[in-house]
């Protein structure tokens, strides 16, 4: 059994040092966003980590950092769900979303869950450091893409509400596979789900309406051909 990836680090940083817990389920990533957050030489310092929801509030009770960095993706209880237990249980915690998901689909719900920015990891990391910095300095941080897009959006009337707004935070992690054209196996893989994601694919079907498996996968390539550009 794969032991659990949540830790202390030994306190050898000032004490004045921004205090920061990296979620994430890949240990190599954790390793990397690590030594560049430790390399900085504006008082950052990673205090801990975790490999999953359950064991990111265990570190956050036990550490009371300054700032979490919290991946969508994690085995059970996805991000966007730990965001919504963090900020029931830490409410003044600052929380940053640092995401394989596209910043278009996503970073509008985790705001509403009550993240501080919302960053791709296939951004320069240079990006990453200058979000941390702006989220400790009480600015939300979305790339200027995404902030351009929801300004337009929300100046327009037309805001940001559809019917994928009836789908739960997992069905919208689905729904999004299924438009890149990947199979159950594939996404209850890439998802740390059993196969019966199946369920969840009929669940989408029903609350958008929708007769048959193919008009899901059809509305799922439109809805993120629609998001994106």
């Amino acid at each position: 059994m794969k032991a659990p990836a949540a830790k202390e680090k030994p306190q050898t940083a000032s004490s004045k040092a921004k205090r920061i817990i990296i979620v994430d389920d890949h240990p190599l990533f954790r390793k990397g966003l690590e030594q560049l957050i430790d390399s900085t030489d504006d008082g950052l310092s990673v205090c801990g980590e975790a490999s999953n929801a359950a064991e990111a509030l265990t570190v956050i009770r036990q550490l009371k950092p300054d700032l979490a960095i919290v991946d969508l993706s994690l085995p059970g209880a996805n991000g966007i769900e730990l965001i919504k237990n963090i900020r029931a249980e830490f409410p003044k915690l600052p929380i940053l979303v640092l995401s394989m998901h596209d910043e278009s689909l996503y970073a509008l719900r985790a705001l509403r869950a009550g993240a501080q920015g919302y960053v791709m990891k296939q951004e320069a990391l240079e990006k990453v450091i200058g979000a941390i910095r702006g989220v400790f300095a009480g600015r939300p941080y979305l790339s200027p893409d995404m902030s351009a897009k929801l300004i337009t959006s929300f100046a327009s009337g037309k805001g940001e509400s559809s019917l994928t707004d009836k789908l739960s935070d997992r069905e919208l992690e689905i729904l999004e596979q299924i438009g890149k054209g990947r199979d159950v196996r594939e996404i209850a893989k890439l998802l740390h789900l059993s196969p019966k994601t199946v369920t969840h694919r009929a669940h989408i079907k029903e609350k958008l309406n929708l007769a048959n498996a193919r008009q899901v996968a059809r509305y799922a390539v439109q809805w993120i051909d629609q998001k994106t550009i």
